[in-house]
């Protein structure tokens, strides 16, 4: 039987390059959305690192599978370039701007 490996995105950008960097890796690469469970999660870590972390702690409680997870963000040398640039971005957005959530194509 071929384990299978969670991964905490169901953003279509993320999940191709996450088949090209796995590929081969002997896993069943599953998302959120193939197992029918909402992994949203308030990113409110200090690091990128502890974002991830969250993430792949909550696939593996809701799924009981091992669970690979990232933090990308956006850093914006205005916003002061650290502490601020680990947040969600949607914590930059404006009315203006929320139209274009990156939120809209998955977590």
């Amino acid at each position: 039987m071929i384990p299978r490996l969670l991964l905490a995105t169901n953003n279509f950008g993320k999940l191709a390059e996450y088949d090209v960097l796995l590929e081969g890796c002997g896993w069943e690469l599953v998302t959120p959305r193939d197992l029918g469970i909402d992994l949203e999660v308030d990113e409110t870590g200090e690091t990128y690192e502890a974002n991830a972390t969250m993430k792949a702690r909550r696939g593996a409680e809701a799924s009981g599978l091992v669970t690979l997870a990232d933090d990308s963000g956006i850093e914006i040398e205005a916003m002061g370039g650290n502490r601020a640039s680990v947040r969600r971005a949607s914590s930059a957005r404006t009315p203006r701007t929320l139209s274009a959530s990156p939120r809209s194509s998955g977590s």
